[in-house]
Order: structure tokens, then C-alpha cells, then sequence
């Protein structure tokens, strides 16, 4: 253990302490009893301690070409947290994906384990969560005092899911079954969902009326942004434009796709004839849970010894439908491997018919050789300091840049067989994520809408312009998922852009490695040393891809 190495130790131990929700959804364990104090007072404790450990980084001698990666990796991480803390930008947060709400409720789904659930944590938790959300009330109401609050859309969108998820806590109680905890669950569920009502009053009764109308959030604020989803600083006016040109030409590739389906027909004809074709339609959710399932082990399967190696811990992915609306995400193994890595996917309810054939392209993204290979490799990564190996959640630009690339490598590989996946791999992988691009920056900045786009030339961005782009661009997903991306994207500037901007910076890596390399590059051995760095931001991922 080098001095750096018991600092980042010490830092993700005391992280975990002050913020156990973050704790959860990076793997570290110890904490499952706990939940996260959204008060002023907790807020306080994590700003301090971001500053004390900037500070002993300071007067940290590094050793090796491997400490001082972590130590640039730990340093880029800290100078993000104070930066926001110095905005104000954590006092009054609200969000559609991962704000405090969110944080409280995925630190229940991640103990839901089935036969294997903790239900001492699952009890603690419970009664915690009554005190976690008069905490963040204290927070919310101080920070709209001073006009610091989330603009109203995100203060609704965190009622509506304080309102759905009572019942999903009092059906977890419910299945403990008999045994000594069983009348402390109920009760203890009952409080906690009480506790959720009232939060929702709060929300839309007390907070949303004086909650801005306004949803950008301004150049200086997605800046911010893009330091923090991506590690990196941009020239968003170039970003943008090349937002637009990466879609035009991902969408001139689609048109060429949808010919080799149905000749001579237009895309929106092709599209509509695929969500329509019982080939690529499942009825209800467990089946098509079990339809990702095999999907997912079928890549593992095919991949393993062949373009990676893939550690025996990580051959299993446990697919997963989440008891509320909340998109499709990955978490990766805990650090102990007691939790498996996971894709959530939401459903429209139990007896929904899901269209799938945009659906490999997410797998790959989210499983292998996506998420759950990348971020699972660095938590089996022993080389890596503990935080550097439990940071992958605080790095998008890195994760979900190789999600997306991993999708595009999939159609590299020859994995898309049938000509309607790589067409969706097109829709639902590239198409959206460029529109993002174009989406994110222009609503923020209320940007205009360039000439010769077809789309409400000359007007800036509005939200219900992004509504209506987002439709015609995003593929076979209900209006409510639409509405959802929408909301998603404006309580979170810069994370959108984190997929295509990262996936760039993986291509041309990827591009100049085998300009060094020339006739004896290895894609193979390019993955495995790409990925063997561990998450970071971009700025530094581009850097150390250059010494491979």
C-alpha cells in the first residue's frame, strides 16, 4: 500500500459513510442499512469532505505510472465535486434519472435480491427513509428561498415517482413471508410509504408553485456539466454543428438499411412494417425479460475466448424488469461480487407488448461487450486503487461512450445478422444519441434551429419542440418514454451528449492505435490494455489511449 493507495481507500470509505445511496449504486459495501442524509447538514459533510481530501492529494507523493493515473483520476473526480458545490448546484436538486428521489429508491431495488435479500437492510432502510426525506425537504425549501430550486418539470417528475413507490415497498414487505421481522416490515413499509405521500404533497403542493418555469439552464451551468458527465471542456457551437452533421449522415446509412428490408419504401413505411411484424413483438414482461436474458448469455457465450476474455465472474448478467418507470440502465457487480451485474429494462406493466428489434443493440450496450464487461473488468481489477475500481458511476463520458461503441462493434463483428437490428442498431443506437447531441445543447442554450435541417428552421429550442423531434428520431418507444428522455435531458445538462462525444473519442483512439501499430495491430489486445485503464474523463482517457 503506497500513501496514495490509503488515501483512495480512505476516500471511498468516508464517500460511502456520507453518502450511502452513491455508496450503493457504486457496489461499495457496508452501508445497505443506511440511507443518504439529503439534508444541509449531510450536504455540508460531503463538501468538506471533498475539500480536506483535495488538500491531503495535495501533499500525497506519487509512485509509478500507476499512481499517477489514480492520483489524475481522483484529482480530475474532486475538482468536478467542488466545482459544484461552489455553483450551488447541489442544494435544491431534483432530477428524472438520478437525483435524491431516484438515489432513495434504487437504494431499495439494489437490496431486492430475491431469496438472497438482506431484509435486516431492507427494515433499516425503511424506517430511514422517513428521516432521508424530511432531510431533503430542509435542503429543497432552503434552496428555493434563495432561487437555487429545480425548475418545476423536474419537482413534478420526482411526485409522480414518490407517489408510484409505496406499492412496490409494501409488495417487497410483503414478501419476506413469515418470521420474526414480518410485522416490523408492514409497519415499517406502511410509515415509509405515508412518509412518500406527503414528500409528493410537498413536491406539487408547496415546491412546484414556486418552482421556475424555465427549463435551460444556461452555457455557464452546461459547462459545468460537461466537466462533470464527461470529464472534458468543448466548444458547444462546434459540438452542436457536428451534432447535426453526425445525424444526417447516420440517417443517410439508415435509408440505405431500410432498402435492404423493403425496397422502394421510405423509412417511416419500413419502420412501422417492423413494429408491426409478430417476429420482432413479445407479449408481457417476463417473457420478454427472458427473451433479453438469453440474449444477453448468448453474446457472453459467443464472445468469450474469441474477441475478449471474459473473467468467469462476470458470464452471467442478471436481466431485470424495475417495479417503476425508470428507463433502461446497468449497474455493475458490487465490489464483494454479492450483488451480480444487472440490467434494469422498464416495461409498459406485465402484459405489455414490447417491439424488439431495436433491442439487441441495447443489450450489447448494456451487457457484453457494453457495460457489463467494461464496468464489471474494473471492478474485478485488483491493479486499480478502490476508488478508481468503484468510480465507473461518476464517469459517463467513459462508460457510456463505450456502451455506444460497443454497440457499433457488435456490427463490426457480424452480429447483426438480420437486416432490421442493424437498422436498429441505427435507430436506436446512433440516430438517438446523435439527436441528443442536437437536443441537449440547443435546449439548454436555446439555441436556433440551423437552415436546411427540415425541422423548424430558425426557431430555438423549446421543450415541446424537443418533444416533437425526439418522436420522429427516437424509434419504436411510447410518447411516455419520449416525454421521459425530454424531462431526463433537461435535469441533467451535458450527461446526453456523454454517449456520442465518449463513443468519438473511443473511434479515434481506436483509429490512431492502429496507425502506430500498422499491420501487427490487435484489436483484441487494444480492448483488453483500453480497458484495463479503469474509468476516467475524457481529457485523460484520450491521453492514456495514446501511450497504448
Amino acid at each position: 500500500m503506497t500513501a496514495l493507495d490509503d488515501l483512495t481507500d480512505r476516500y471511498a470509505d468516508e464517500l460511502a459513510m456520507l453518502d450511502p445511496c452513491l455508496a450503493a449504486l457504486m457496489g461499495i459495501a457496508g452501508q445497505d442499512a443506511r440511507l443518504t442524509d439529503y439534508g444541509p447538514d449531510g450536504a455540508a459533510a460531503r463538501a468538506d469532505l471533498t475539500r480536506r481530501t483535495l488538500a491531503e492529494l495535495d501533499r500525497t507523493p506519487v509512485e509509478g505510472d500507476a499512481g499517477r493515473v489514480a492520483a489524475a483520476v481522483l484529482r480530475e473526480r474532486l475538482e468536478v465535486e467542488r466545482a459544484l458545490d461552489e455553483a450551488g448546484v447541489r442544494e435544491g436538486f431534483l432530477d428524472t434519472t438520478d437525483g435524491p428521489v431516484q438515489r432513495l429508491r434504487m437504494a431499495f431495488e439494489l437490496l431486492d435480491q430475491g431469496a438472497g435479500t438482506d431484509w435486516e437492510a431492507v427494515w433499516a432502510r425503511l424506517r430511514a427513509l422517513p428521516g432521508a426525506l424530511a432531510g431533503l425537504r430542509v435542503s429543497l425549501e432552503r434552496a428555493s428561498g434563495a432561487g437555487r430550486g429545480s425548475a418545476r418539470r423536474q419537482v413534478l417528475r420526482s411526485a409522480r415517482e414518490c407517489a408510484e413507490f409505496p406499492g412496490y415497498l409494501a409488495g417487497l414487505a410483503s414478501r419476506y413471508g413469515d418470521g420474526p421481522l414480518r410485522d416490523g416490515l408492514v409497519e415499517a413499509a406502511r410509515a415509509a410509504g405515508a412518509a412518500l405521500g406527503e414528500f409528493a404533497s410537498f413536491l406539487t403542493g408547496v415546491l412546484a408553485p414556486r418552482a421556475p418555469e424555465r427549463d435551460a439552464l444556461g452555457a455557464d451551468r452546461y459547462r459545468l456539466g460537461v466537466r462533470e458527465f464527461l470529464g472534458t471542456e468543448l466548444d458547444l457551437a462546434e459540438t452542436y454543428a457536428w451534432g447535426w452533421e453526425e445525424l444526417a449522415r447516420i440517417e443517410a446509412e439508415m435509408a440505405e438499411a431500410a432498402a435492404e428490408i423493403l425496397p422502394g419504401e421510405p423509412l417511416p413505411a419500413v419502420m412501422a412494417a417492423l413494429d408491426a411484424d409478430p417476429a420482432h413483438r413479445i407479449t408481457g414482461a417476463e417473457a420478454f425479460r427472458g427473451w433479453i436474458q438469453e440474449l444477453a448469455d448468448r453474446a457472453i457465450a459467443e464472445l468469450d475466448g474469441v474477441h475478449f476474455d471474459i473473467p468467469e465472474p462476470l458470464r452471467r448478467i442478471e436481466c431485470r424488469i424495475p417495479p417503476v418507470e425508470s428507463g433502461v440502465y446497468y449497474l455493475a457487480p458490487a465490489e464483494d461480487l454479492s450483488r451480480p451485474g444487472t440490467v434494469w429494462w422498464t416495461v409498459d406493466g406485465p402484459d405489455a407488448e414490447v417491439v424488439t428489434w431495436t433491442v439487441p443493440t441495447t443489450m450489447f450496450h448494456e451487457g457484453v461487450p457494453g457495460h457489463h464487461l467494461q464496468l464489471g473488468m474494473t471492478t474485478l481489477n485488483r491493479r486499480l486503487d478502490r476508488f478508481h475500481r468503484l468510480s465507473s458511476e461518476l464517469h459517463p463520458g467513459y462508460c457510456e461512450g463505450w456502451g455506444l461503441y460497443a454497440e457499433w462493434l457488435m456490427g463490426e463483428l457480424g452480429y447483426y445478422r438480420d437486416p432490421a437490428h442493424r437498422l436498429g442498431m441505427l435507430v436506436g443506437g446512433q440516430r438517438f444519441r446523435a439527436a441528443r447531441v442536437v437536443l441537449d445543447i440547443g435546449m439548454h442554450l436555446e439555441l436556433p434551429i440551423p437552415e436546411g435541417t427540415g425541422f423548424h428552421e430558425g426557431e430555438r429550442w423549446t421543450p415541446e419542440l424537443g418533444v416533437e423531434f425526439l418522436r420522429s428520431r427516437k424509434g419504436p418507444d411510447p410518447d411516455s418514454m419520449v416525454a421521459f428522455e425530454i424531462d431526463r435531458y433537461l435535469g441533467r445538462p451535458g450527461q446526453a451528449i456523454a454517449y456520442k462525444l465518449g463513443e468519438k473519442v473511443w473511434l479515434e483512439a481506436r483509429d490512431a492505435a492502429r496507425r502506430r501499430a500498422g499491420a501487427v495491430f490487435d484489436l483484441k489486445e487494444f480492448h483488453r490494455r483500453a480497458l484495463e485503464l479503469g474509468p476516467m474523463g475524457l481529457d485523460l482517457l484520450r491521453a492514456e489511449l495514446a501511450r497504448t
